[in-house]
Protein backbone atom coordinates (compact mmCIF):
# COMPACT_ATOMS: atom_id res chain seq x y z
CA UNK A 1 0.00 0.00 0.00
CA UNK A 2 1.07 3.53 -0.69
CA UNK A 3 -0.44 6.94 -0.12
CA UNK A 4 -1.40 9.08 -3.09
CA UNK A 5 -2.70 12.61 -3.25
CA UNK A 6 -4.94 13.08 -6.26
CA UNK A 7 -7.10 15.91 -7.60
CA UNK A 8 -10.65 14.84 -8.46
CA UNK A 9 -13.28 17.33 -9.56
CA UNK A 10 -11.22 20.16 -8.10
CA UNK A 11 -10.76 18.59 -4.66
CA UNK A 12 -7.65 17.00 -3.24
CA UNK A 13 -7.97 13.43 -1.91
CA UNK A 14 -5.49 11.32 0.04
CA UNK A 15 -5.85 7.67 -0.88
CA UNK A 16 -4.02 4.71 0.63
CA UNK A 17 -4.11 1.90 -1.94
CA UNK A 18 -1.82 -0.40 -3.91
CA UNK A 19 0.01 1.44 -6.71
CA UNK A 20 -1.65 -0.69 -9.40
CA UNK A 21 -5.22 0.03 -8.22
CA UNK A 22 -7.25 1.23 -11.22
CA UNK A 23 -8.74 4.70 -10.90
CA UNK A 24 -12.18 3.18 -11.47
CA UNK A 25 -12.00 1.44 -8.08
CA UNK A 26 -10.38 4.44 -6.40
CA UNK A 27 -13.31 6.56 -7.55
CA UNK A 28 -16.06 4.07 -6.75
CA UNK A 29 -14.77 2.31 -3.63
CA UNK A 30 -12.65 4.94 -1.90
CA UNK A 31 -14.11 8.29 -2.92
CA UNK A 32 -17.69 7.01 -3.39
CA UNK A 33 -18.13 8.63 -6.80
CA UNK A 34 -20.18 5.91 -8.49
CA UNK A 35 -21.16 7.68 -11.72
CA UNK A 36 -18.15 6.14 -13.44
CA UNK A 37 -19.28 2.62 -14.35
CA UNK A 38 -17.53 -0.72 -14.63
CA UNK A 39 -18.17 -2.26 -18.02
CA UNK A 40 -15.48 -4.57 -19.33
CA UNK A 41 -12.45 -3.96 -17.14
CA UNK A 42 -10.06 -3.81 -20.11
CA UNK A 43 -10.69 -0.32 -21.49
CA UNK A 44 -12.70 -1.47 -24.50
CA UNK A 45 -16.30 -0.43 -23.76
CA UNK A 46 -15.94 3.17 -22.55
CA UNK A 47 -18.35 2.94 -19.59
CA UNK A 48 -15.57 4.06 -17.24
CA UNK A 49 -14.46 7.14 -19.22
CA UNK A 50 -13.18 10.07 -17.16
CA UNK A 51 -11.09 13.10 -18.08
CA UNK A 52 -7.42 13.26 -17.17
CA UNK A 53 -6.28 16.82 -17.79
CA UNK A 54 -9.18 17.12 -20.23
CA UNK A 55 -8.41 13.95 -22.18
CA UNK A 56 -10.98 11.13 -22.27
CA UNK A 57 -9.36 8.20 -20.46
CA UNK A 58 -10.54 4.74 -19.44
CA UNK A 59 -10.47 4.61 -15.63
CA UNK A 60 -10.49 0.80 -15.49
CA UNK A 61 -7.04 0.60 -17.05
CA UNK A 62 -5.46 3.68 -15.45
CA UNK A 63 -3.48 2.81 -12.31
CA UNK A 64 -3.46 5.44 -9.59
CA UNK A 65 0.35 5.42 -9.62
CA UNK A 66 0.48 7.22 -12.99
CA UNK A 67 -2.04 9.96 -12.15
CA UNK A 68 0.38 12.22 -10.29
CA UNK A 69 -0.69 15.88 -10.36
CA UNK A 70 -3.18 15.38 -13.17
CA UNK A 71 -6.64 16.87 -12.80
CA UNK A 72 -9.28 14.16 -12.88
CA UNK A 73 -12.86 15.00 -13.82
CA UNK A 74 -15.67 12.49 -13.41
CA UNK A 75 -19.27 12.72 -14.56
CA UNK A 76 -20.07 14.20 -11.15
CA UNK A 77 -17.60 17.03 -11.79
CA UNK A 78 -18.56 17.80 -15.38
CA UNK A 79 -21.06 20.42 -14.23
CA UNK A 80 -22.62 21.43 -10.93
CA UNK A 81 -26.23 21.36 -12.09
CA UNK A 82 -26.15 18.86 -14.96
CA UNK A 83 -26.17 21.82 -17.31
CA UNK A 84 -23.13 21.04 -19.43
CA UNK A 85 -24.14 21.43 -23.12
CA UNK A 86 -23.64 17.68 -23.68
CA UNK A 87 -25.83 16.79 -20.70
CA UNK A 88 -28.57 19.13 -21.88
CA UNK A 89 -28.39 17.75 -25.43
CA UNK A 90 -28.53 14.20 -24.06
CA UNK A 91 -31.86 15.02 -22.43
CA UNK A 92 -33.16 16.93 -25.46
CA UNK A 93 -32.49 13.95 -27.75
CA UNK A 94 -33.64 11.33 -25.22
CA UNK A 95 -30.36 9.48 -25.62
CA UNK A 96 -30.39 7.15 -22.59
CA UNK A 97 -32.22 3.86 -22.70
CA UNK A 98 -30.90 1.68 -19.87
CA UNK A 99 -28.43 4.49 -19.07
CA UNK A 100 -25.53 2.30 -18.01
CA UNK A 101 -23.05 3.56 -20.60
CA UNK A 102 -24.18 7.16 -20.52
CA UNK A 103 -21.65 8.67 -18.14
CA UNK A 104 -18.83 7.28 -20.27
CA UNK A 105 -20.52 8.41 -23.48
CA UNK A 106 -21.08 11.92 -22.09
CA UNK A 107 -17.52 12.22 -20.81
CA UNK A 108 -16.10 11.11 -24.16
CA UNK A 109 -18.38 13.52 -26.04
CA UNK A 110 -17.47 16.42 -23.74
CA UNK A 111 -13.75 15.77 -24.28
CA UNK A 112 -14.32 15.65 -28.04
CA UNK A 113 -16.09 19.01 -28.04
CA UNK A 114 -13.42 20.56 -25.84
CA UNK A 115 -10.80 19.60 -28.44
CA UNK A 116 -13.00 20.10 -31.51
CA UNK A 117 -15.98 22.42 -30.91
CA UNK A 118 -17.56 21.71 -34.31
CA UNK A 119 -16.83 18.10 -35.29
CA UNK A 120 -18.02 16.52 -38.53
CA UNK A 121 -20.05 13.31 -38.51
CA UNK A 122 -16.90 11.36 -39.34
CA UNK A 123 -14.97 13.02 -36.51
CA UNK A 124 -17.80 12.19 -34.08
CA UNK A 125 -17.85 8.57 -35.26
CA UNK A 126 -14.08 8.31 -34.86
CA UNK A 127 -14.02 9.92 -31.41
CA UNK A 128 -16.95 7.90 -30.07
CA UNK A 129 -15.72 4.60 -31.50
CA UNK A 130 -15.17 2.29 -28.56
CA UNK A 131 -17.96 3.69 -26.41
CA UNK A 132 -20.37 0.79 -26.58
CA UNK A 133 -24.11 1.21 -26.07
CA UNK A 134 -25.92 -2.09 -25.66
CA UNK A 135 -29.22 -0.33 -26.42
CA UNK A 136 -27.93 1.02 -29.73
CA UNK A 137 -28.62 4.74 -29.29
CA UNK A 138 -25.72 5.72 -31.54
CA UNK A 139 -27.87 7.86 -33.86
CA UNK A 140 -29.20 9.85 -30.91
CA UNK A 141 -25.69 10.17 -29.47
CA UNK A 142 -24.48 11.73 -32.71
CA UNK A 143 -27.49 14.11 -32.85
CA UNK A 144 -26.89 15.13 -29.24
CA UNK A 145 -23.21 15.84 -29.91
CA UNK A 146 -24.15 17.96 -32.92
CA UNK A 147 -26.67 19.89 -30.79
CA UNK A 148 -24.14 20.37 -27.97
CA UNK A 149 -21.56 21.63 -30.46
CA UNK A 150 -23.95 24.39 -31.52
CA UNK A 151 -24.72 25.32 -27.90
CA UNK A 152 -21.21 25.27 -26.51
Amino acid sequence: MAQFTININGASHQIDVAADTPMLWVLRDHIKLVGTKYGCGIGECGACTIHVDGVATRACSLPISVVGDSKITTIEGLSENNDHPVQKAWIEHDVPQCGYCQSGQIMNAAALLEQNPSPSDTEIDTAMNGNICRCGTYTRVKKAIKTASSQG
